[in-house]
């Protein structure tokens, strides 16, 4: 490897790694403020949606341990996905049994702005996160970083997802919209969980 191909390189890998770090850091952001507006709405729609930004905070820095060591041991890799998969798959079944017995039991959330504002920063920001993961991954050929991007943008569809189940119970008063909407997210959860119990970075795929 020449040392200007060397050089170039060690740039690009310095980038990924500081879009990886300021996604971390907004992730981190938005777990706390999920959790919280959650937990004073009564949300569990929010809630959810935050424990599941604790848990990518969790997969980043799988991603981050590896663009920072490239010889990096596959099976502790390995070993970090399936532990992610595991928080995945218990955030499901809890997301699952809090929605269906706040439907039975006709649990209705507080209206949130708070939680409408965060729900549309979140679907304003995760695109443009995704998109450069996407860039990054491109110059360091990267299919690390650029499955990390397609997690990104999982992440917004489930806000645009939290965004509809907040957004009709401040609207209508429609109390079942919250509970519902965290169903609606339990499939797209499960897949993360089916990818990281596989050993593979959550929404893994490989690049032609």
């Amino acid at each position: 490897m020449s040392v200007d191909l060397a050089e170039t390189l060690a740039v690009h890998r310095r980038t990924g790694r500081k879009i990886e770090f300021l996604s971390i850091g907004w992730t981190a952001l938005e777990s706390i403020v999920g959790i919280l507006a959650g937990v004073l709405a009564g949300s569990v729609a929010l809630i959810s949606f935050g424990i599941d930004s604790v848990i990518e905070v969790a997969s980043s820095l799988v991603l981050v341990w590896r663009l920072s060591d490239s010889a990096a041991a596959e099976d502790r890799e390995e070993f970090a996905h399936r532990l992610v998969g595991i928080c995945f798959l218990a955030l499901a079944v809890y997301m699952s049994f809090e929605a269906l017995k706040d439907l039975l039991t006709h649990s209705s959330p507080r209206v949130t702005y708070l939680g409408i504002i965060y729900a549309v920063a979140c679907v304003i920001v995760m695109p443009v996160l995704a998109r450069a993961k996407r860039r990054a991954a491109a110059n360091l050929q990267s299919d690390a970083l650029h499955a990390d991007s397609h997690q990104s943008d999982i992440c917004a569809y489930l806000a645009v997802i939290l965004l509809g189940g907040l957004g009709l119970n401040a609207l209508f008063g429609w109390w079942w919209a919250d509970p519902v909407a965290a169903l609606c997210m339990v499939p797209i959860i499960l897949r993360e969980a089916i990818s990281g119990l596989r050993g593979e970075s959550c929404t893994h795929e490989h690049r032609a």
